[in-house]
């Protein structure tokens, strides 16, 4: 049996004040997201759950790799949560990258199923941006590649840096090779943080006077506030 495998909370988990998960909590194969009405709409209907340990969903799940792996449906990001659903719960249910690789077939590679088996370890935050589109898949694959607190950064930078794809892929290679998140993306031009909000005209009044008192930037205070409002 593999070690490397999707579901494994230990792989890039890294706690920090709170603990928040950087990897899959929920069950490998469940339609947690593709299930949900409230980000899919009318398509949650469509989800298909795979259950690892039951021979008939695995066989479901060997056909929708194959499919997905062929390339005829990889404009539709929910086919492709699907798939890479599948393909982390034929990884579970065959026990190894190169056994699901081989019970998939066709075009089916080892590492075609590990990059996807991957995305669907992702946590469900950054799981429901790809639901909605406002992720692509093919950022969600190096994204998973980064662990730790780095893939939610990393994450989060796509949506407030514009970032494309090929940038997310050089963030995080640079990651991987040492380089902090933080200077990875400042090489293209996204500084980590920086993040425009939208307040009421009250609220960013009284912001503005506070920070005129204090002598401080109004993000100071925003973030001292945040700080309070999750612990």
């Amino acid at each position: 049996m593999s070690n490397d495998r999707p579901g494994d909370r230990s792989r890039g988990h890294q706690e920090n004040d709170r603990s928040i998960p950087t990897d899959r909590e929920s069950p490998v194969g469940a339609p947690v997201i593709r299930g949900d009405e409230s980000i899919t709409g009318t398509r949650a209907r469509e989800a298909v759950q795979f259950d690892p340990d039951d021979s008939d969903s695995l066989a479901d799940a060997a056909e929708t790799v194959r499919e997905f792996a062929s390339g005829e449906t990889n404009d539709d990001h929910l086919f492709m949560l699907r798939g890479a659903a599948a393909c982390a719960a034929l990884v579970r249910g065959e026990g190894s990258y190169k056994a699901a690789a081989e019970r998939a077939g066709g075009d089916a590679t080892i590492s075609f199923i590990r990059k996807w088996a991957r995305v669907h370890d992702l946590p469900r935050s950054v799981r429901k941006q790809v639901a909605l589109g406002r992720i692509a898949p093919t950022a969600a694959k190096h994204i998973a590649r980064v662990g730790g607190e780095a893939r939610l950064l990393l994450a989060w930078s796509i949506l407030d840096g514009d970032l494309t794809v090929r940038q997310v892929r050089s963030v995080a290679s640079a990651v991987n090779d040492g380089v902090p998140i933080k200077q990875a993306l400042a090489d293209y031009d996204v500084m980590l943080g920086e993040l425009e909000l939208t307040l009421s005209p009250s609220t960013y009044r009284d912001l503005r006077r506070r920070a005129s008192i204090d002598g401080v930037d109004p993000g100071a205070i925003v973030s001292d506030a945040l700080e309070d409002y999750f612990e």
